[in-house]
C-alpha cells in the first residue's frame, strides 16, 4: 500500500518563476520528456527511457528526470505493488510550461492534480502506454513512421442524440505510416480492455463505434430532408476516413481473454448496425503479450468479422 511518505510532494509554485525554465531545444530529451508527460499524462522511468532516448542508458534517462524534478516541473508517484517503480507526472508549473507547444497544439494538459489521483490512473493508462510502446519498438523494427506522440490518448466525439452514451471516447487514436512495401497512411481507435468491465460492457463499445460512424450532425433547429443526407458525416470532419477498429486484451489467463475476443465476434454477428460497420472497417482483437512477445504487426490480431485465423492488423 502506499502511503504519504511513498508520495513526492510538489513545494509551494514560485509563479515568477515559471517562464525562466526554457528546455536546451525543441528536439532535447528533457523537451520530449515534457511534451510526452503532457500527452500520455502518466509514464514510467522505463517507458519514457523507451519513449525519449531509446538508444541511451537508463542513467541518462534518470538524469534527465532529476533535472526536471528539481525544476519542479515534473513529479513521481510509488506505484502500489511495484517495487518502487516511479510513475512520472507533470507539475502544475509543468502543465503552463507546455501550454502553447506546437506539438500539443489542440489538447488540453491535464495532469494528475498529486500523487494518490496518478494512482488511481496509472492501472489504465500505463497500460495504454505499454500497448504505444509495443506498436512503437515494432515500427522503429520496421522503419516505418510512428513517433511517441502519434498515440493520442482519450479521444471523445459526439454521438448522436438518441439516449444512453452521448460521447464516444477512444482509449486512443493512433496515426501510423508504414513505408514498405509500399507507402500507406492508418488511423486505428485503440480500445484497451484490462478484463476489469464484463465482456457484453466491452462488446457494446462496438454499438458505439457504429453509431459514430453513420452519424451526420444537423444544424440547430432543423429537420431532417433529402438534403441533409448530403451533409458531411460526423467524423469526415477529423478522418480523410473511418478509423480501423482495435483492441486490446490484457489482464486475465488466455482462455478468458479468447472468450472475449470471442464475445466481441459475435456482437459484429448478431447486431445489425455493426455488422454494416464490419462491412466497411477493419476491426480486430489481441492480446498485449503477444503483440510484445511476436510485435505488432505479426500475425497476431483475430478479425472481429469472417474467418478467425490470425493476420496482422495492417491486414485486417
Amino acid at each position: 500500500m502506499t502511503t504519504d511518505a511513498d508520495l513526492y510532494t510538489d513545494p509551494p509554485l514560485q509563479e515568477e518563476a515559471e517562464a525562466d525554465f526554457q528546455p536546451n531545444a525543441e528536439d532535447s530529451p528533457a523537451h520530449r520528456t515534457l511534451a510526452l508527460l503532457a500527452q500520455h499524462r502518466l509514464a514510467t522511468t522505463s517507458q519514457l527511457h523507451q519513449l525519449v532516448m531509446p538508444n541511451g542508458t537508463r542513467q541518462a534517462a534518470s538524469q534527465v528526470l532529476n533535472s526536471l524534478r528539481e525544476e519542479k516541473l515534473i513529479s513521481f508517484s510509488v506505484l502500489p505493488r511495484s517495487s518502487g517503480s516511479r510513475a512520472w507526472y507533470l507539475t502544475t508549473r509543468g502543465a503552463r510550461v507546455v501550454t502553447g507547444w506546437p506539438e500539443l497544439r489542440g489538447r488540453t494538459v491535464q495532469p494528475p492534480s498529486n500523487g494518490t489521483e496518478a494512482n488511481l490512473r496509472a492501472a489504465h493508462t500505463l497500460t495504454a502506454l505499454r500497448t504505444h510502446l509495443a506498436f512503437l519498438t515494432d515500427a522503429r523494427v520496421r522503419g516505418d513512421e510512428y513517433g511517441p506522440l502519434d498515440w493520442v490518448p482519450e479521444v471523445a466525439h459526439r454521438l448522436p442524440d438518441t439516449g444512453g452514451e452521448d460521447k464516444l471516447i477512444a482509449d486512443s487514436v493512433m496515426h501510423y505510416t508504414a513505408t514498405a512495401p509500399r507507402r500507406l497512411q492508418y488511423r486505428a481507435f485503440i480500445e484497451v480492455d484490462r478484463a476489469t468491465m464484463s465482456s457484453e460492457r466491452l462488446s457494446r463499445k462496438l454499438i458505439s463505434y457504429a453509431r459514430f460512424h453513420d452519424y451526420t450532425p444537423m444544424a440547430p433547429g432543423r429537420r431532417g430532408t433529402v438534403a441533409d443526407q448530403t451533409t458531411m458525416l460526423a467524423w469526415q470532419r477529423f478522418y480523410p476516413r473511418f478509423p480501423r477498429v482495435l483492441f486490446v486484451l490484457t489482464g486475465a489467463a488466455p482462455d478468458i481473454l479468447q472468450r472475449r475476443i470471442n464475445d466481441l465476434r459475435a456482437m459484429v454477428a448478431v447486431h445489425s448496425l455493426v455488422t454494416q460497420l464490419a462491412s466497411q472497417v477493419p476491426l480486430g482483437a489481441a492480446v498485449l503479450e503477444d503483440l510484445e512477445q511476436y510485435g505488432a504487426s505479426g500475425p497476431v490480431w483475430t478479425p472481429l468479422a469472417g474467418p478467425a485465423d490470425r493476420r496482422s492488423w495492417m491486414e485486417l
